[in-house]
């Protein structure tokens, strides 16, 4: 099984695999003949039945039941995921949902002497097109797409990655017309020009050097420390 994986690998790292192997142990992932991940369509920018997860830049409206001077407030999330609000200071709110910034707010000025305090948020204005960083990067969060959008966009968006971040184990998730897809990446070919900086789109997931990207490709991970091309795999159940 080592030896087969080994040849697997090195043909990817020279040329490109053109048969479909399973990787990753289970048979939940399939090499697919491809050098890029495919474009997401239109359908698959919008995502109406997951709840909206609040982030950096949104604008919100925040009304606290019966206090005239805490109602109707406009806040606009900051670039770090927080806002300001009279009685309650500083909160953190990027990656929640209204309903769960509301109870954060009512536990904040429940503290601070208002009296079972009843606080509606609701999204004033959305900004629906954002792909998510996580893993080893200074800043994970969920960041807007405005305009073309990379990789090393993404990443430095999230403030770079951390000291110790395995920059040869970095994954993009994209969801396609239903079929999900996964491509593994090295930031480190990357910059010296080995493949070109490849675009992200809105709703990708980007995973930098953490366990769920070494469980994806945890096969040849062990037998291609460096890659020289991407490798795109098709996700038939991934957990």
């Amino acid at each position: 099984m080592r030896k087969g994986l080994a040849t697997i690998a090195a043909a990817l790292a020279l040329a490109g695999c053109a048969s479909t192997p399973k990787v990753g142990g289970a048979p939940n992932l399939q090499v697919m003949d491809a050098t890029e991940l495919p474009v997401p369509d239109r359908s698959d920018l919008t995502e109406v039945d997951r709840p909206y997860i609040v982030g950096p830049f949104d604008k919100l409206m925040i009304d606290v039941f019966g206090i005239d001077e805490l109602s109707k407030r406009k806040v606009q999330v900051d670039a770090s995921g927080r806002i300001s609000f009279p009685l309650v200071g500083v909160l953190t709110v990027a990656g929640n949902t209204p309903g769960e910034i509301e109870h954060l707010l009512e536990k904040r000025l429940a503290a601070n002497y208002v009296r079972n305090p009843q606080v509606t948020v609701n999204l004033e204005e959305t900004v629906s097109q954002v792909v998510t960083v996580e893993g080893q990067v200074r800043k994970p969060g969920l960041f807007p797409v405005v305009g073309r959008m990379t990789l090393l966009r993404a990443v430095a968006l999230s403030g770079g990655t951390d000291e110790f971040a395995k920059l040869n184990e970095v994954v993009i998730f994209r969801t396609v017309r239903g079929e999900k897809f996964a491509a593994l990446y090295s930031l480190k070919a990357i910059r010296l020009g080995a493949y070109p900086d490849p675009d992200v789109y809105a709703n990708d997931v980007i995973v930098v050097g953490e366990s769920r990207a070494r469980r994806t490709f945890k096969d040849i991970l062990q037998v291609v420390p460096l890659l020289t091309t991407p490798l795109i795999v098709a996700v038939d159940r991934f957990r």
